[in-house]
């Protein structure tokens, strides 16, 4: 199944009234990479080409008007950490990255799991979330607001976020030792399959909801790595060899 997108990058409409705000999700579309990393593969810890790299990334920053100074990382391990961000670049083991600066512009990497992007308008405080199941399980939303509460003094009745493209319940099928970690409003038995199918897009969402942003303030992309992988990356479908999509959040000066 195929979608009709054609451009580098998606931006969440939940955003679009925020003057200042820049938030984005790449797709795999409109980049210089070959092969199973075809064509705008994102991701730094690939085995893609590293210049071929270089240059997608360039061209997605550049399709927003930033530049890759402009840009704070980090390599992600599926946990629970949370940076709070002061200058760009790239830190090491952590899972949402939130900052209050302007003209910097936080970033997580994804091929399934799932982004989810925070502003506050208000206090102009971002945050980008990386949520596997372990990291959602951890509740990694829910605390990465809180930490937004107690640094920047944000209220999450202010917040608006973005729960962007990731494996769908209908793809996402596990066995019992990671089905066990979830309540039974966010998984499905298949009798025929032996089989629980998991909606990772909805157990964020309650996280979002249950720590105080509104329901109306939250967007939920309609696509799926692994249903819609001609236009987004899926390590699942492609068995770990292929490109990472980008979810970028951040306030202009």
């Amino acid at each position: 199944m195929t979608t009709t997108i054609q451009s580098c990058c998606l931006q969440p409409r939940i955003f679009d009234a925020i003057p200042g705000l820049i938030a984005a999700e790449s797709t795999r579309h409109g980049g210089v990479s070959q092969g199973n990393y075809a064509a705008l593969n994102l991701g730094l810890s690939t085995e893609d080409d590293p210049n071929a790299i270089e240059e997608n990334r360039r061209i997605f920053f550049q399709s927003l008007g930033l530049s890759p100074a402009q840009i704070a990382s980090a390599y992600q391990i599926h946990g629970d950490a949370i940076l709070k961000v002061d200058q760009a670049g790239r830190a090491d083991g952590y899972d949402a990255l939130i900052t209050n600066v302007p003209n910097i512009f936080l970033t997580v990497t994804v091929a399934d799991c799932t982004p989810i992007l925070i502003a506050d308008p208000r206090t102009q405080a971002v945050a980008a979330i990386h949520a596997g199941w372990r990291g959602t399980i951890a509740g990694i939303v829910s605390k990465t607001i809180a930490r937004m509460q107690a640094e920047f003094g944000v209220q999450a009745k202010d917040c608006l976020a973005y729960i962007g493209t990731c494996i769908d319940e209908c793809s996402f099928e596990v066995n019992a030792d990671v089905a066990d970690h979830f309540a039974n409003d966010y998984k499905r038995w298949d009798e025929s399959l032996q089989k629980y199918f998991v909606n990772l897009k909805a157990v964020n969402r309650a996280q979002l909801i249950g720590a105080g942003i509104l329901p109306e303030k939250i967007e939920v992309s309609p696509y799926s790595t692994v249903v819609h992988n001609a236009d987004f990356y899926s390590y699942r479908k492609e068995k770990g060899v292929t490109g990472r999509m980008l979810n970028l959040i951040g306030f202009k000066a």
